[in-house]
């Protein structure tokens, strides 16, 4: 009998992507030795995104979905996919064909060689704007000198995942996940591919630089504490340079000349004020983690799914 493969798909909003990278996933099996299920989960979706996957569903038995209550996040909409995973391996990629679906056969190649995370790495893409490489790499650069995981920049969300390597990601329930570091911690043996990205094909990207920077504090507070060392670090050092402003104050009572300057001094008040801010924000962040994980609701809420049972 042939091994069955799960592919995840994140939806939110892409009634016009979800149709082509259906019949393009459908097609790549057909000439494949495996069996497949391809699992779209519908991230609180507000066109007609589910309707279109119902339709997929009724002509092709392959195509499961999940529906979420509500947009709980593309992060989430991976856990539940991966939660919800039949599969020996799962294979989880975008809908917008960024993520090219030609690509499946060689990490399946790869998994049959014996590796249990296969994982992808998008090539840098000259044809973007300098700004956004530029932010790219340093969102990688930051990540990795604050955190206690290592991505290699351009590691993108397209990956393939051993069955015992789904089953140890159930076990997590942290709310805000960030899959991506999770996976490299977890272990496993792994093995990295280089892929150009396409064309989306339709719509634009749901990832602005608001959620950009979301994105990368959740990274950086979800595997390290490097954040809060480094306020330490930066009241020390403030500390032993307020120092150095004793000799000139002792200087001034010496000679009976008044400490002048009240701009300097505003804005000395203003950048302590600052940076004291940044510190709490820091330490509220982690806080703030705790408080939410320590409610123990559910990470998502499934409203509707045709999927009949789990396998664990």
């Amino acid at each position: 009998m042939n091994k069955l493969v799960s592919i995840i798909i994140p939806a939110f909003n892409e009634a016009e992507n979800i149709p082509v990278i259906c019949t393009e996933i459908v097609s790549i099996f057909k000439d494949l030795p495996y069996n497949y299920e391809l699992i779209i989960v519908a991230d609180g979706c507000t066109d007609n995104t589910l309707e279109v996957i119902n339709q997929l569903a009724i002509t092709n038995t392959h195509i499961l979905f999940i529906e979420f209550s509500r947009n709980f996040g593309h992060q989430l909409a991976l856990k539940a996919g991966l939660d919800h995973a039949s599969g020996e391996c799962a294979i989880s990629l975008d809908c917008d064909m960024q993520h090219p679906p030609e690509l499946i056969p060689k990490l399946l190649e790869k998994w049959e060689e014996g590796y249990e995370v296969v994982y992808t790495i998008r090539k840098e893409d000259k044809k973007l704007p300098l700004t956004k490489r530029i932010t790219s790499k340093l969102f990688y650069k930051i990540l990795n000198s604050l955190s206690n995981v290592e991505l290699e920049t351009g590691t993108a969300d397209f990956r393939l995942l051993d069955k015992k390597v789904v089953l140890v990601i159930r076990n997590f329930m942290e709310t805000e996940p960030f899959l991506r570091g999770l996976f490299k911690w977890v272990g496993f043996k792994q093995y990295s591919i280089k892929y150009a990205a396409t064309e989306r094909f339709h719509g634009k990207s749901k990832y602005n630089a608001d959620k950009m920077i979301r994105f990368a504090l959740e990274g950086v507070t979800s595997f390290s504490v490097k954040p809060l060392y480094g306020a330490i670090y930066l009241g020390f050092l403030f500390s032993v340079l307020s120092l150095i402003y004793i000799p000139y104050v002792l200087y001034a009572i010496h000679t009976g000349k008044g400490v002048s300057g009240w701009a300097s001094t505003i804005m000395t008040i203003v950048f302590f004020g600052g940076l004291q801010l940044i510190i709490l924000g820091i330490i509220g962040i982690y806080i703030g983690k705790m408080f939410i994980q320590s409610k123990h609701r559910p990470n998502y809420i499934i409203r509707s799914t045709n999927i009949q049972k789990t396998t664990v």
